[in-house]
C-alpha cells in the first residue's frame, strides 16, 4: 500500500510539476534553448523502518525521465534521486531529497604517485571509445557483479570499469598508491577515489593516460570529467561523456545518483556551488 501511495504521490508531483528540483532541471535547460516536453517518474522503496505511534520511515530511488527537445533534435535524460519519506497510518506525512553523497574513502592516502617517464617512452595503447560507452550505458543504473560496488560513492569505481571496458591498461598492482588497477578484489585508490584519478589522469604517462583539454565542448563519448563541487582543490566526483546535446556539449552517464544523459555541468545537483571547479580529460594516447 505505501510503495502504491508513493507512486500516486509522485505521478502527481511530476504531473503538476510540484516539485523544486524538477523545476530547477527544466529552468536550467531552459536556459540552453531546450524544453522539457515530457516527464515521467517511478519510485522504488529499499529500506522500511517502524517508528512509534503508527509512523514508517523509507528510504527509497525516484526514477525519473525527462523528455527533451530543441527544435528537431529530441533525447532522453534519466535520473535516480534518493529521497527519505514518513507515514503516518499509511499516509504519506513528509517527503524530502537526500543529497549526494560525494564523501571519499577514509584513507588518507588518496594521491596516487605518478611515475613521469620521458615522452619518448610513452607506451601507446587503443582505446575503443565505443566500447566504453556501451558499458556505461548498460551499467548506469545497475551495478556488474564481475566488480566491487560502493553503496555510498561509488562514482569514480563506475568510471574506471568503464574505462577498463574501452581497453585501458592497468598497472601498478599490488601497491594500492600506485598506478590505475582493479585484481582480485583489491583496487588502486586511483580506481576508487574521485580526488585520486584526477590527479592520476593529470600526469600518467603509462598505461591509461589523457591529456586535459580547456573546455567541455572539445571531449567526446568515451572522456572523463572530475568535480570539486566546492572549489576547495578536492575533487569529489566523476562522469564518463556518452553523448553531446544539439549544441555538441556533452552528455554523462555516472552513479552517485545514478544518471544516464545527464548534462555535464551537474548545476541541477544539491552538490553544486558556485565556486564548483572542472577537469575536462580527453582520453587514450591518440589525444596525446
Amino acid at each position: 500500500m505505501i510503495d502504491v501511495n508513493l507512486n500516486k504521490y509522485w505521478h502527481k508531483q511530476l504531473h503538476e510539476q510540484n516539485s523544486n528540483w524538477i523545476n530547477r532541471i527544466k529552468a536550467l535547460h531552459s536556459e540552453r534553448g531546450y524544453q522539457v516536453v515530457r516527464i515521467t517518474g517511478k519510485s522504488h522503496v529499499f529500506s522500511k523502518r517502524e517508528l512509534p505511534n503508527d509512523e514508517k520511515e523509507l528510504h527509497y530511488q525516484l526514477h525519473v525521465s525527462f523528455l527533451i527537445k530543441k527544435n528537431q533534435h529530441f533525447y532522453r535524460e534519466e535520473q535516480c534521486r534518493l529521497h527519505e519519506a514518513h507515514f503516518y497510518k499509511n499516509q504519506l506525512r513528509s517527503d524530502r531529497e537526500l543529497p549526494e553523497n560525494f564523501n571519499q574513502e577514509t584513507d588518507q592516502r588518496t594521491n596516487p604517485i605518478i611515475e613521469f617517464v620521458p615522452r619518448s617512452q610513452f607506451e601507446r595503447f587503443s582505446y575503443d571509445r565505443n566500447a566504453a560507452v556501451r558499458y556505461a550505458e548498460l551499467w548506469w543504473n545497475d551495478a556488474n557483479p564481475a566488480y566491487e560496488f560502493f553503496e555510498v560513492n561509488d562514482c569514480t569505481n563506475y568510471v574506471s570499469q568503464c574505462l577498463r571496458a574501452g581497453g585501458a591498461p592497468m598497472r601498478g598492482y599490488p601497491n594500492r598508491a600506485t598506478g590505475w588497477w582493479y585484481q582480485n578484489r583489491d583496487w588502486s585508490f586511483s580506481w576508487s577515489v574521485a580526488h585520486a584519478l584526477r590527479w592520476y589522469l593529470g600526469g600518467s604517462t603509462k598505461g591509461l593516460q589523457a591529456r586535459e583539454v580547456d573546455s567541455p565542448d572539445k571531449l567526446i563519448p568515451g572522456d572523463v570529467i572530475c568535480y570539486d563541487f566546492e572549489g576547495n582543490g578536492r575533487f569529489d566526483h566523476t562522469t564518463i561523456v556518452v553523448a553531446k546535446n544539439a549544441d555538441q556539449m556533452p552528455l554523462v552517464n555516472a552513479h552517485t545518483n545514478n544518471s544516464r544523459h545527464r548534462y555535464w555541468d551537474y548545476r541541477d545537483s544539491m552538490a553544486w556551488t558556485p565556486e564548483c571547479q572542472y577537469k575536462f580529460y580527453r582520453i587514450g594516447t591518440d589525444m596525446l
